[in-house]
């Protein structure tokens, strides 16, 4: 049986959108030469891959098995080929990095920086997801390497995956600078909390759902001036005064018209953790990318007594 990487990455991108020309177009290649890669694919195989009908491809049980061995395969292949390139003077390397956006306003800003003034000739790809759908960009392939929170415990795995905690940081009340601080003391509980003017993050956020459970559980109903927002503008609207807000500690980095006080009462936290595929081996410019992420969440905990270093 001979089976190449070419008719693989076929297979995976009809299996991926579902469609045998615009897996075509994504893979500049003509129609009739994928269905041909496809068809000796399955001859090879002997068996079927796809289901195909008018307007509709769907995988049979074969491909069902075949697609995560393939994704793994091509993902092994991926990093051979980018670190045989790096030993061969060929090209520098890549580095598909994927990260929330609350680590990537922060922690990630900051390793981004140090590893490109480091590595200027290395392509680096940022992907911003939720740690559940990172998790998931790592079974196929389409992420290096990840930085995943952990605040209700890890997220669900159904691959070997290698997880590496960096530090665990508290999740804080904030605050404008410009403004009265919201307590006296260097802490605030829920009760407390509670009666001021909320600005709460969409319900996407998994930090949501912390504190939304949190309240819950002490009997409290907050009555937020303002739900729905991304991170971002949640901050911008804190340092407008509009209200106050419960953030993780890294993203005050650099922001100076925010102020912040410790939860108690409970104390909130997440782990902050490096993630990757145990099954494959990382590419030099992706260990590197590694050692720069954990030295900046080393460095990053030695500035903020809310932020925890785990190495």
């Amino acid at each position: 049986m001979v089976m190449n990487l070419e008719q693989l990455r076929g297979f995976v991108e009809v299996a991926r959108l579902g469609h045998f020309t615009r897996a075509s177009e994504h893979l500049h290649l003509a129609q009739p030469s994928l269905s041909r890669q496809i068809s000796t694919l399955e001859r090879e195989l002997g068996a079927e891959l796809f289901h195909r009908a008018r307007g509709h491809i769907a995988l049979t049980a074969a491909g069902e098995t075949l697609l995560p061995r393939a994704q793994r395969m091509l993902a092994e292949a991926d990093a051979i080929r980018d670190e045989m390139g790096e030993m061969a003077g060929l090209r520098r390397g890549r580095v598909r990095l994927g990260a929330p956006p609350t680590l990537c306003i922060s922690l990630v800003a900051e390793a981004i920086s140090t590893f490109h003034t480091a590595h200027p000739d290395v392509d680096l790809h940022l992907i911003e997801s939720g740690s559940r759908l990172l998790v998931e960009q790592l079974a196929v392939g389409a992420v290096d390497i990840a930085l995943i929170t952990e605040s209700d415990g890890p997220p669900p795995t159904g691959f070997s995956l290698t997880r590496t905690p960096l530090l665990t940081e508290e999740l804080v009340v904030v605050s404008a600078a410009s403004q009265p601080p919201v307590a006296v003391t260097p802490a605030i509980g829920l009760d407390h909390l509670a009666t001021l003017p909320l600005i709460e993050l969409d319900v996407s956020y998994q930090l949501r759902a912390t504190t939304d459970a949190a309240f819950r559980s002490a009997g409290l109903d907050p009555k937020p001036v303002l739900e729905g927002a991304e991170m971002d503008a949640v901050l911008r609207f804190v340092e407008r005064g509009l209200g106050v807000a419960v953030v993780p500690a890294m993203v005050l980095l650099d922001r100076p018209a925010l102020r912040s006080v410790r939860l108690a009462h409970p104390m909130m936290t997440r782990t902050v953790s490096l993630a990757h595929r145990s099954d494959v081996t990382p590419a030099v410019a992706v260990a590197a990318m590694r050692r720069v992420l954990v030295a900046t969440a080393a460095e990053v905990a030695r500035r903020d007594p809310a932020i925890t270093s785990l190495l």
